[in-house]
């Protein structure tokens, strides 16, 4: 057993990360010593880094044991960089959070600062060299043996390196040592990637006194939207993915994603879709003492399209379709409405297949699909099988005809007419070569009733007969 993670006292006390806990019990007897919970300290690190959105929206992860804020263009909501760093570093006092943190002009300087050096520190760029200087060389982000290999030749400290060779540095320690040092000197660029998608717009309300009730949320909520709508008629866009972030008193965030079937901006409409969502997810939203900041984003944009009422005064009837929708996945998510859409095949079972509706368009794909390629000209049955059953035909003519009567369900039909065959290939692509040929035939029986058979297989091709197949019912 050893120490993954110690707090400040711990250090003060001489232990250290990888140390045994037999020896950090005899340097220090009376030690609290609580078993390691990698699960749990990410998700509190994941929560932690939602916090942190109320200063910025790029926030990325530093492996288990950090966070890397990007605040550039953000300081000035918040009084500065000193005011931001304190106001972090105080509200996660308050929430019974230790932390250290930093501010830099480089990643690599700020995570220097912020585990070697006095926490709450801010430095300038032309100050990097000094702050680094007299630090170990473990600031640099770097492997614990290439440390412990730099310092078997005497390199201890970050000033031992910064005016040596550098080619034989590479060529004794690998490029790496240099990478890091140029990272945090700011010579060599580390771009963040944050661990969610930036919304290209956002409205946000801080409050004076939290709010808890659904309808302070909604009435929030449509504020916020009607915010939204300069910015979206400028790009001439209009949402398709919307974000709204609740943040609790207690450092809680919840994010409630509302998506659209088409280009939305009208704030009404928006809050609607909110209406169905808190409704959804009503067991799984605590207030507890209320939230504080309320913000609303637009996750994903699209070009929108004006529609104009004709001379009845009526909209595109889409638009009422489109509510409906929105409506729907709202309140049972996005899976709970599907359309039918025409797939890549020839094969009736494998040419159309149910997706979940995530776009307007997808509604009017299937009769242009029809349309343009010309497919199904003939008649299609009104309930198609998703297996084919088999069916019993007797008396079929050869090599082309259709049966005279059949047993299907074991019930006896005779057949009054018959059209056809409708012969459709195998796809050889799929199926092998060796894969049968169809012939379907739309068929009445003398009771009326209507039904689609095919026959699986050619008479005088192969050594097995072919076989029938019920395949759909027209009425």
């Amino acid at each position: 057993m050893r120490i993954v993670a110690l707090d400040q006292v711990a250090e003060r006390s001489g232990l250290s990360l990888g140390q045994g806990i037999t020896e950090a019990r005899a340097i220090r007897p009376v030690i609290d010593v609580i078993p390691a919970d990698p699960a749990a300290d990410r998700a509190f690190l994941e929560g932690l880094a939602d916090w942190c959105d109320r200063y910025t929206p790029l926030v990325a992860m530093d492996g288990d044991r950090g966070l890397f804020l990007d605040i550039t263009g953000c300081t000035h909501l918040h009084g500065g960089e000193k005011a931001l760093l304190d106001d972090l570093l105080l509200r996660l006092f308050h929430l019974g959070v230790e932390a250290r943190a930093a501010i830099s002009n480089t990643p690599g300087l700020s995570w220097a600062m912020a585990h070697f050096g006095a926490t709450g520190m801010l430095a300038a760029a032309e100050d990097a060299q000094d702050i680094l200087s007299p630090m170990p060389l473990a600031a640099l982000r770097l492997a614990r043996d290439t440390v412990g290999t730099l310092a078997r030749v005497g390199l201890t400290k970050v000033g031992d390196i910064l005016h040596l060779p550098r080619a034989p540095l590479v060529r004794r320690f690998g490029p790496h040592l240099l990478l890091r040092l140029d990272q945090a000197l700011g010579l060599e660029d580390e771009p963040l990637s944050p661990r969610l998608a930036v919304a290209s717009l956002s409205m946000e309300r801080r409050l004076l006194t939290p709010v808890e009730g659904e309808d302070d949320i909604l009435g929030l909520a449509l504020q916020l939207a009607k915010g939204l709508v300069p910015g979206l008629e400028e790009r001439g866009e209009g949402g398709r993915l919307f974000e709204l972030l609740l943040f609790r008193v207690d450092g809680k965030v919840f994010r409630i994603q509302a998506r659209t079937a088409a280009a939305l901006r009208d704030p009404a409409r928006v809050a609607g879709l909110y209406r169905e969502r808190l409704q959804a997810v009503h067991d799984d939203l605590d207030a507890g003492y209320g939230f504080e900041i309320v913000r609303l984003s637009v996750l994903k944009a699209e070009p929108f399209d004006q529609a104009q009422q004709d001379f009845s005064g009526t909209a595109d009837q889409n638009l009422s379709l489109a509510a409906f929708a929105d409506k729907v996945v709202a309140r049972l998510g996005p899976d709970s409405l599907s359309v039918p859409v025409l797939m890549e095949s020839h094969l009736p079972e494998r040419a159309a297949a149910f997706q979940p509706l995530s776009d307007m368009a997808a509604l009017s794909a299937p009769a242009r699909a029809v349309s343009s390629t010309g497919y199904y000209r003939t008649a299609r049955p009104l309930r198609l099988f998703q297996y084919p059953e088999p069916v019993q035909a007797f008396v079929a003519g050869v090599p082309e005809g259709a049966p005279e009567s059949f047993e299907w369900r074991r019930t006896l039909h005779r057949v009054e007419r018959a059209e056809g065959p409708e012969r459709i290939a195998a796809e050889w692509w799929v199926d092998g070569e060796t894969a049968p040929t169809r012939d379907y035939f739309r068929i009445e029986d003398q009771n009326g009733h209507r039904f689609w058979l095919y026959r699986n297989g050619l008479y005088g091709h192969g050594t097995t007969p072919p076989r029938w197949f019920m395949h759909g019912v027209f009425a």
